[in-house]
């Protein structure tokens, strides 16, 4: 049971209404703003943990 056209369609009615047509733009482009920055932040956190296991220095095969 997916989502028909009708159930978006009613889905953005009831945002309309809550925000409003003048604010929706501002809303969605605040959206957008969000989700670049914890994309941004997230990569960010993938650099850092490559970084750090290629500093590592190898391990010797140094027997005694």
């Amino acid at each position: 049971m997916g989502l028909s056209i009708w159930h978006l369609m009613i889905v953005l009615a009831v945002i309309l209404v809550v925000f409003g047509a003048g604010r929706l733009p501002q809303v969605m482009g605040d959206l957008g703003k969000g989700l670049r920055s914890f994309k941004g932040g997230m990569n960010a956190d993938e650099n850092l943990f490559e970084n750090k296991s290629e500093r590592q220095l190898p391990l010797s095969d140094k027997t005694s």
